[in-house]
């Protein structure tokens, strides 16, 4: 398959606006943002006298205190307290700050009172085009910007080349949620030897939106009386918060410390480098 010279300089100049995107990020603390489910007049689900909007909120302020083990992160949330905040604001926020992570954090209920455990999910494989389509389309405002011909040395949003870029980070975002929901899964079954019902891809909004690795974390079932009084304790919330925060942890150095510790050079092609090459020398 042959390439034209335009075609091959457009994906170039891709690569290399991506490439400055990841070094902006390794320059500067490693952002999170933490997502307590429901609030406000949405309480979430509601079983044997647990609420799952105080319960998702509590654990949520508890996870800073644990990622704090750690002073290059910095924690943003979508609420502290008890107030509504609306579905699409939540990962808007996250998107908006060019965060590192989006974790939101919730309880699960069924009618049957039997089902227990936690569950991590991720962006569902189905809907992964809504992700692609957010992505294509924050990235047109480069349009209303003045001299963004120069500014962005070619890179247009609405050329089918440059959507070849967002593909590719859309796919590590994916890989990059997986790892860090079997890291959060492994640290609940081996640390605190709680039941794990696995890593799930679904449609859910708050994730499907955020276009940056990305987690939603079922801390178990209220339905349950015997996991919800884990839950609503404040030992149950401490022990969940310290390994989601771990897991956070571990992430962070797979993931962006060796980005940092790597020569500049080398650091922004680490993830992209191979694939973008391939392509190129067709």
């Amino acid at each position: 398959m042959k390439i034209s010279r335009e075609i091959k300089t457009t994906l170039l100049l891709i690569f290399l606006f991506f490439s400055l995107n990841i070094i902006s990020q390794s320059s500067r603390n490693f952002v999170i943002i933490l997502d307590a489910g429901h609030g406000g007049k949405d309480p979430g689900n509601s079983y044997n006298g647990f609420v799952e909007k105080d319960i998702a909120l509590k654990t949520t302020l508890k996870v800073e205190k644990y990622l704090q083990r750690d002073s290059d992160i910095q924690v943003i949330y979508t609420r502290k307290n008890d107030v509504f905040v609306e579905l699409r604001e939540r990962p808007k926020r996250a998107n908006s700050i060019d965060a590192n992570l989006f974790i939101s954090i919730h309880c699960n209920s069924v009618k049957s009172p039997t089902p227990y455990g936690t569950e991590t999910f991720v962006m569902g494989l189905a809907r992964s085009n809504t992700n692609f389509e957010i992505a294509k389309n924050e990235n047109s405002v480069i349009l209303l910007e003045k001299n963004y011909k120069k500014s962005y040395k070619g890179f247009d949003p609405n050329k089918p080349e440059t959507l070849i870029g967002l593909k590719i980070l859309q796919e590590e975002y994916l890989n990059r949620s997986i790892s860090l929901a079997s890291k959060i899964e492994k640290n609940f079954t081996q640390k605190l030897n709680r039941k794990s019902r696995g890593i799930k891809q679904t449609p859910l909004w708050v994730l499907d939106a955020a276009y940056m690795p990305s987690v939603l974390i079922e801390l178990g079932f209220l339905s349950n009386k015997e996991e919800g009084l884990y839950l609503n304790s404040e030992s149950g919330q401490d022990q969940m918060a310290e390994a989601i925060a771990t897991a956070i942890i571990s992430y962070k150095k797979q993931y962006f410390e060796i980005e940092l510790d790597e020569p500049l050079s080398e650091r922004s092609t680490k993830n992209q480098k191979k694939r973008h090459f391939n392509y190129f020398k067709r």
